[in-house]
């Protein structure tokens, strides 16, 4: 049996939880946008050829900010494609993930459909290709309200309002030699800050995020942040990130473990980020944006996706079609307590992506809509995950893995909303084999009881929901917590997610 202890105490607070954590991304990227969020022939299509199923979907996942519209596709990207009278707009080869794109759905009709979902638009602009004067004449063409050439272009495209984007990115992913443009981080630095110089100029009011690293593991990781912001502290609010994790050659006991990789990543952006301000005596804090994240198995993508590809110029071909096993899903629970767990610098990230791509919602075309497995753990922290972020003091038995030496076999994170007298507390049983009794010390929150609690888990760890089996893993009541004289146990089955709620 493995144990773990942690304490819930509201004076640990490590910051508050910006609803923005909670955001997601939609690329034009396979089957993300044509035959996943739109499809205009299915049963359940709307008058804008929407997909009322999966917008609920989407409005139940409960996010935030997405984050549009790539992704390596920008890279490569001309916005003026996307926007007026859709029989005028081109056809264009996207050479990021060589396919056609129609434009059909462009900046109106995808503002259109977060309108639907309730969510806010972060949008990115093409600094691989394109440069400052383009994000200029796109930013003012959504966000100045009228009286000049594009605004009120933009009026004559059937939107008087502007569409008051807040949040943008420079570009993407800038350091992989894979990227439309890719640049050094020096030259990268230098076009990021002469953009977010304009940018501002035309709306201060923008928030502004710079390219990190799109991935801990770049050969150039640390040094690219550096330089990077040298270049463009003073002119921008957050740096990205980027990380996927899989499981590789069978090692579950590593891949379950993959979270405490995140958190050193977002450790080290961090203390590069605080060098600089230091050595620029700056006043200001430059925050995270985690703006890609999930389990994606790349393996598979460059054996299977990419040779089927090569071929032709597809529309909406079905690429980074995962399915996610009840393991995936623990894993990606954890990685929401990493975010959780520095939420006072990780202050916006993208849950990379929504629909049908790495996704936790699927859909066939034609047929249903329905959930993954890690459509579970974002759906209720994103429900629960209110007020600050708590330190629990964790300690918890260890175990040995190959990728990351010892580490805690539970995780564990806690929020609480004052204002709600509402706790919740997330954790991850990382053991194969062992169920865990947590021991959660309650003192400080007099009179505490516990609201429910809810698990992830299944005796088969790589059991998936599937179009022929759409129901075969989701959350069940986990009915051992009880309170004690200020103290709450509670049993997690191996290899699992638990969502605790007290009140």
């Amino acid at each position: 049996m493995v144990s773990a202890r942690l304490t819930i105490d509201p004076q640990f607070a490590v910051g508050t939880v910006n609803p923005r954590l909670f955001g997601s991304f939609v690329e034009h990227l396979g089957r993300c946008v044509y035959d996943g969020i739109y499809e205009p022939a299915h049963p359940n299509a709307d008058a804008d050829g929407f997909r009322t199923d999966v917008i609920e979907l989407v409005k139940e996942l409960g996010v935030s900010t997405i984050r549009y519209p790539g992704g390596n596709f920008v890279s490569g990207f001309r916005w003026e494609d996307s926007v007026g009278p859709k029989e005028h707009r081109p056809r264009r080869l996207d050479l990021a993930w060589h396919s056609t794109e129609t434009n059909e759905i462009g900046m109106h009709e995808f503002s259109t459909w977060l309108e639907k979902v309730g969510s806010e638009l972060m949008l990115a602009v093409n600094l691989g290709t394109r440069g400052t004067l383009e994000a200029l004449d796109l930013l003012e063409y959504s966000n100045i309200r009228s009286g000049t050439e594009l605004s009120d272009r933009r009026a004559a495209h059937g939107r008087a309002e502007p569409f008051g984007v807040k949040m943008w990115c420079l570009g993407n992913e800038m350091d992989g030699p894979w990227q439309l443009g890719h640049r050094s981080a020096d030259d990268y630095g230098k076009i990021a800050s002469q953009t977010a110089k304009a940018m501002r100029q035309l709306d201060p009011s923008v928030e502004l995020v710079v390219c990190g690293s799109s991935s801990a593991h770049m050969p150039t990781f640390g040094e690219w942040e550096r330089v990077v912001l040298t270049h463009s502290y003073e002119d921008v609010d957050y740096i990205s990130c980027h990380a996927y994790y899989e499981e590789k050659n069978g090692d579950l006991d590593s891949f379950l473990a993959s979270a405490t990789d995140m958190d050193h990543f977002i450790e080290s952006v961090v203390a590069t980020a605080d060098h600089v301000k230091a050595v620029n005596g700056s006043t200001k804090t430059i925050n995270i944006s985690f703006d890609e994240w999930n389990v994606w198995y790349l393996e598979r993508f460059h054996k299977v996706d990419k040779i089927a590809g090569l071929d032709n110029w597809p529309k909406a071909p079905r690429l980074l079609e995962d399915a996610y096993s009840v393991a995936d899903a623990v894993v990606f629970g954890n990685l929401l307590i990493s975010l959780l767990k520095h939420a006072d610098r990780v202050t916006s990230a993208s849950l990379a992506q929504l629909v049908n791509v790495i996704a936790p919602i699927m859909t066939e075309p034609g047929g249903p809509a329905w959930k993954q497995t890690t459509f579970f753990p974002f759906a209720l922290t994103s429900n629960l995950a209110k007020g600050v972020a708590l330190d629990v003091r964790l300690e918890a038995d260890t175990y040995s893995t190959e990728a990351y030496g010892t580490v805690p076999l539970i995780d564990a994170v806690a929020t609480h909303d004052a204002d709600a007298a509402a706790t919740s507390v997330f954790l991850v049983n990382r053991s194969r084999t062992d169920e865990a009794t947590v021991t959660i010390d309650l003192t400080a929150l007099d009179g505490a009881i516990v609201l429910g609690a809810q698990t992830l888990s299944d005796a088969d760890v790589y059991a998936k929901n599937t179009l022929e089996d759409r129901d075969r893993v989701g959350l069940q009541p986990n009915k051992s917590a009880a309170v004690r004289n200020g103290v709450v146990e509670i049993t997690l089955p191996p290899v699992s997610w638990t969502a605790l709620n007290l009140g």
